[in-house]
């Protein structure tokens, strides 16, 4: 291996516990909300079990998430997202 790329990946790693142990502030942070699932099914006009069905979980799940006892991950989380972003064409494209 290159003593250069050798000494950043040193650096790098040096900087990365820094940060971890809150001696040094991240150069970058990124806060991901999610969205208000109750607000965006209301929005789209779907009742509980129409949305969930969209979603393709189960009515128990959409109403933890409505609820707050759980957060939707992943690809729902994802697809929340479009749906709250763009509800049209969202809507159009998972039910053409």
């Amino acid at each position: 291996m290159d003593k250069e790329l050798f000494d950043d990946l040193v650096k790098s790693l040096q900087e990365a516990k820094a940060i971890s142990k809150g001696r040094r502030p991240a150069a970058r942070r990124f806060d991901i909300s999610n969205p208000d699932v109750k607000r965006v099914r209301e929005q789209v006009g779907l009742s509980q079990t129409e949305f969930a069905q969209m979603m393709r979980v189960s009515v128990k799940t959409l109403q933890n998430w409505e609820q707050h006892r759980r957060t939707p991950t992943g690809p729902a989380a994802a697809l929340l997202k479009i749906v709250s972003t763009s509800p049209d064409l969202a809507m159009r494209s998972l039910y053409a």
